[in-house]
C-alpha cells in the first residue's frame, strides 16, 4: 500500500464513535487500535490517569534517534494526537487525521530513525478540557524532562479552495488567505524558527502552509489554545499545532456530518510527507 492507501486504512479504523462516556465500546476499539499499531515498532507504554473515577489511558511509543547520535544527552522531540471524539461523531477530521498521521509517522521513523529521540503519544480525554494532555505535562515537569519540541496534530484533512471558506479571529483576516487549501502551524515565541522551517518543508512537497507565533501563551487569541499543545505552552515548553483550522474552516466540526467522505485525502498524504521532512530537518 502506498501513503494514501495507509491513511485511508487508518480513517477507515479509526472514525467511529468514540466518546469515552457515550461509545465505550468505540473508544476501547480505537485504543486497542492505536496500541496494536504502535506495538510494531517498540514496547507501549501506557499513562493513566483517572477523571471523576473513570481510568483513562494516554499511549507512547519511544522511537531512538540515529544510531550515531543516540548517545548525546538529546532532548526528545513529541509528537502527539488525541483520539478521543465528541458523542453524536464519528470525528473523522477531529482527530482521526491526526491519529492516522501518528500511525504513518511512527512507521517512517521506525524505519529510519531522525536527528532527536522521538515520542509519539496519542492523547485520550482531549475533548473534555485538554485531560490526557495536561496530565502528561504534569508527569514531565516532575521529571524535568526537556523538550526539543512537542507538535499537536489536530484535524489535517479538510481542504476548500474556495474564496471565503477559511474565517479568522480578527485582526488575523488582514494578513492570512481566505481560502482554506493550507496547513496551518501555530506555536509559541520559542519556535519561530521552527515554524518557518516546518512550513517550508510542507510546502517542498506542494501542500500550501501558513505559521502564526503567539504570544502570552495565546490568551489574547483564545482559538488557537483548543488542542493539546496548550498544556505545554502553559508549562514554558516550545510547542506547535499543526491544524487545518478547524472550524474557522471545517463545516462538519463536531457534527454527525464529519465523515471520511468529506475529507481531501491527497491533502492529508502531503501534509504527512511534510511533516515526515520538517521533523527530519530539526
Amino acid at each position: 500500500m502506498n501513503l494514501k492507501e495507509r491513511l485511508q486504512t487508518h480513517l477507515q479504523a479509526i472514525a467511529r464513535e468514540r466518546d469515552p462516556y457515550m461509545a465505550t465500546a468505540g473508544h476501547f476499539f480505537v485504543q486497542e487500535y492505536i496500541r496494536q499499531e504502535f506495538s510494531q515498532w517498540g514496547s507501549v507504554e501506557i499513562h493513566t490517569f483517572s477523571v471523576g473515577g473513570k481510568v483513562c489511558q494516554n499511549l507512547i511509543l519511544n522511537l531512538p534517534a540515529q544510531a550515531k547520535r543516540q548517545k548525546k544527552d538529546l532532548p526528545l522531540v513529541l509528537i502527539a494526537a488525541h483520539y478521543d471524539a465528541v458523542p453524536g461523531t464519528l470525528g473523522a477530521d477531529d482527530n482521526a487525521t491526526g491519529v492516522a498521521v501518528l500511525l504513518e509517522l511512527a512507521r517512517k521513523f521506525a524505519a529510519q530513525p531522525p536527528r532527536y529521540p522521538l515520542r509519539l503519544i496519542a492523547f485520550d480525554m482531549e475533548e473534555y478540557g485538554l485531560l490526557g494532555s495536561a496530565e502528561y505535562v504534569s508527569l514531565l515537569r516532575q521529571q524535568q524532562q526537556p523538550l526539543r519540541l512537542m507538535l499537536s496534530l489536530e484535524m489535517l484533512g479538510y481542504c476548500n479552495s474556495l474564496p471565503g471558506s477559511q474565517v479568522y479571529p480578527p485582526p488575523l483576516e488582514r494578513f492570512y488567505p481566505n481560502c482554506g487549501d493550507f496547513i496551518a502551524l501555530i506555536g509559541n515565541l520559542r519556535t519561530i524558527w521552527d515554524l518557518i522551517n516546518m512550513s517550508r518543508s510542507i510546502r517542498k512537497v506542494g501542500v500550501s502552509s501558513q505559521w502564526l507565533p503567539v504570544p502570552n501563551r495565546g490568551l489574547m487569541i483564545r482559538q488557537t489554545r483548543q488542542s493539546d499543545h496548550a498544556p505545554f505552552w502553559d508549562a514554558g515548553y516550545p510547542a506547535i499545532m499543526v491544524t487545518d483550522t478547524a472550524f474557522l474552516r471545517n463545516p462538519n466540526y463536531h457534527k454527525p456530518s464529519d465523515t471520511i467522505a468529506t475529507l481531501d485525502l491527497d491533502f492529508l498524504t502531503g501534509v504527512c510527507e511534510g511533516l515526515e521532512l520538517g521533523i527530519r530537518g530539526l
